[in-house]
């Protein structure tokens, strides 16, 4: 009885002229499957996904002026131009920085920073807030 060697070089790269073999792992699949050119050119994202985010930025960018455009004032203002603010910075840094492929890096690099500075701002304005009726309960008048 006799046990063939199984050469899986052979059968992920055939020589030439010869039809491809069938892979037989998950491994050898993701090997059939990558082609030379997606190697030497890098995976791309359709152009349509880059476009579309531009029109939502336009978009945004359009409502943004038209908050200043219409005369909004107050708080609302704050809120509005924040809003618009944080949703370009968000569609930016997702696609075109492509955050959006890497889920531990976007809640790294992404979401943890601004709770921790968010906190810090909570903290100094209690802070300001103690400091502010303390100067008024031992020196009198507010500012």
């Amino acid at each position: 009885m006799t046990i063939e060697k199984d050469n899986v070089a052979e059968r992920i790269a055939p020589p030439a002229g010869h039809a491809a073999p069938k892979p037989v792992s998950l491994h050898e699949t993701a090997a059939v499957k990558v082609s030379t050119a997606d190697h030497a050119s890098g995976r791309q994202h359709p152009i349509s996904l880059y476009l579309k985010v531009w029109g939502y930025l336009f978009v945004l960018s359009a409502m943004s002026y038209l908050v200043d455009y219409f005369q909004v004032e107050g708080v609302l203002r704050w809120v509005l131009i924040l809003t618009f603010m944080i949703l370009k910075a968000g569609l930016i840094v997702a696609i075109f920085m492509h955050m959006a492929w890497e889920r531990l890096a976007l809640i790294y690099a992404i979401l943890v920073p601004p709770l921790c500075l968010g906190t810090l701002v909570l903290l100094m304005a209690l802070e300001s807030d103690y400091m502010f009726w303390t100067r008024i309960i031992f020196f009198g008048k507010g500012p």
